[in-house]
């Protein structure tokens, strides 16, 4: 059994302590293995109060380490350590990061230049169009793109990135056998198999409301740069574009329709100075010039697909901005109901098109 993972949990696992007070112990003595085998008197002289001290190094905290660890073993989670090749650079750079964080999935795509992309979980169909389009063309050119796996912009962004045949990672605010939103089970599969899947929670966490704001230094901290694509005034993807501010990381924000709620937080950061971001460029233009060098160019354009005289009828019928119910489709394009249907399968089968719930449709970017 590795003693230093043992160890990191045991100082995860103790109340009282925290991720700023572990690395600062851990700090002092030299590894975790260090704090935990340092006596009540040591500890007492670098501040640690007498009961956190005392829980240190009590056979309780180490008999929940070894369940925690036999547990991730049987559910193939890996448990990265601070001190972990694989563990996140960037995020060890941020004031405090998780001593411990709980993966699954393709671990070496941590490795990968990061932009973190958040926004509404209730957001417009031009948000969830945007969004996906980003990321798309994103991980098309060899970044990683990063989310947390809610409703609305994080699912948005999480397909375009999987739909760009790139890699995504999505950082939760529960353990990793608890997926939350449950409808995004699937995705999170996805997710694993093209990416990765993070937590700083234990298996069997639930997904507590004040868990997000913490997973959300994460999704900040591993990422060059942040992209706030819708957001009212109460969201809480405001919180992580404010923490990726205070971590030095850069704040972009996709513009939206001044009436619209969702366009508050955005549209207010850009007044603020955050940089307007119309398409991937805009993101990469803000980037490090050696992660500029590196990025790949999708080879050459999409091929140009044949187009029915219908599929070209419900396309010019049809919005990147606002879903159009079926109703309205057969009204505007004169079409059968047994030819629409056909026609709304067809497109759906060649990506052009996506259906949301209610039977309305919106055209891709």
């Amino acid at each position: 059994m590795d003693e230093d993972t043992l160890s990191c949990l045991m100082l995860t696992f103790v109340e009282g302590l925290g991720c700023r007070g572990a690395h600062r112990l851990m700090a002092a003595l030299g590894s975790p293995r260090a704090v935990i085998e340092a006596s009540p008197g040591t500890l007492s002289r670098l501040g640690l109060p007498d009961g956190v001290a005392r829980s240190l190094s009590s056979k309780q905290a180490r008999q929940r380490a070894e369940t925690e660890l036999y547990n991730c073993q049987k559910h193939q989670v890996t448990v990265l350590t601070f001190r972990d090749t694989h563990y996140p650079a960037m995020l060890k750079e941020i004031f405090d990061p998780p001593i411990v964080l709980f993966a699954s999935g393709d671990l070496s795509c941590l490795a990968l230049p990061s932009i973190s992309m958040v926004g509404s979980r209730k957001a417009t169909a031009y948000g969830l169009n945007t969004a996906e389009k980003i990321a798309c063309d994103l991980t098309e050119r060899g970044l990683l793109v990063t989310s947390g796996l809610a409703r609305g912009i994080d699912t948005a962004s999480h397909r375009g990135a999987l739909r760009g045949k790139g890699q995504t990672v999505a950082v939760l605010g529960s353990g990793l056998d608890i997926i939350y939103p449950r409808e995004n089970r699937h995705l999170a599969r996805q997710i694993r198999a093209n990416g990765c899947i993070l937590s700083e929670f234990p298996l069997g966490s639930p997904p507590l409301p004040q868990n997000f704001p913490m997973r959300n230094r994460i999704i900040s901290g591993i990422s060059l740069a942040t992209c706030l694509v819708e957001a009212n005034r109460s969201s809480g993807s405001l919180i992580t574009a404010r923490l990726a501010l205070d971590q030095g990381r850069e704040v972009l924000a996709v513009p939206g329709n001044i009436t619209s709620k969702t366009s508050y937080g955005p549209n207010l950061w850009i007044k603020q100075g955050a940089k307007l971001v119309q398409d991937w460029r805009d993101i990469v233009e803000e980037l490090p010039p050696f992660v500029q060098e590196r990025l790949q160019d999708p080879t050459g354009p999409p091929p140009t697909e044949k187009l029915t005289e219908n599929e070209r009828k419900v396309l010019e019928s049809l919005s990147a901005d606002q879903a159009i119910l079926i109703d309205h489709l057969l009204e505007s394009t004169r079409l059968t109901s047994s030819e629409l249907l056909c026609t709304l399968s067809e497109l759906e089968l060649k990506d052009r098109i996506r259906q949301l719930p209610g039977k309305a449709f919106l055209k891709r970017l």
